[in-house]
């Protein structure tokens, strides 16, 4: 079994967010998603309207996510590869070369964002109204 993992806020959860976990999921067979909790978030100095225990609900109920994981810190990523033996991590393109350095312990793909949406575009948009 191949297994793949992902990170992500998934805050105002949104078609781009679909389109990856989707892509994700078609390189393996068992798709394992992290999802950056409140504190972590916190720490990048980002505001989610959506609480972390529920976009972790959300993420867990698309039919693509088969476990999903929170994600504490940046420094996690080399030990929920090893301990979920992994054999790809995605990201989006945005990240490219950035987790170059997990390559000695499995696959690193980036996949290309969809265009023309953004958890940022979509908190702009909602203040215009």
């Amino acid at each position: 079994m191949k297994k793949v993992i992902t990170y992500g806020t998934f805050d105002l959860f949104h078609i781009g967010h679909l389109n990856i976990l989707k892509r994700a999921k078609e390189l393996g067979d068992y798709l394992v998603v992290a999802v950056s909790s409140d504190s972590f978030n916190a720490i990048k100095g980002k505001k989610c309207a959506i609480p972390d225990y529920e976009r972790m609900a959300i993420v867990e109920a698309i039919k693509y996510v088969d476990e999903v994981i929170p994600e504490n810190s940046w420094d996690q990523k080399i030990n929920d590869v090893k301990d979920h033996d992994i054999d790809i991590f995605v990201m989006g393109d945005d990240w490219t070369g950035k987790f170059d350095y997990l390559k000695e312990y499995c696959e690193v793909v980036y996949l290309p964002r969809t265009e023309g949406i953004s958890t940022t575009k979509l908190k702009e948009d909602l203040k215009l109204k």
